[in-house]
């Protein structure tokens, strides 16, 4: 069995921007569609460009 190290940062705020990205987890949605099937390494990267989101949208005012 494939144990899975990377949790996913979903918070239960599931809601798709103008932009498709969610509001809770500011993953985009073929991110969200993809994430079971991505080995840890690329769930890794997924987070990473989910910080960066979501600092470039609280830098916007866009996010708490």
């Amino acid at each position: 069995m494939n144990k899975t190290y990377v949790k996913s940062p979903c918070i239960m705020v599931c809601h798709l921007d103008e932009n498709k990205i969610c509001e809770g987890c500011f993953r985009t949605e073929k991110e969200i569609e993809e994430w079971n099937s991505l080995n840890d390494g690329k769930k890794s990267e997924v987070l990473k460009k989910t910080y960066r989101r979501y600092n470039r949208m609280r830098k916007a005012g866009l996010a708490e």
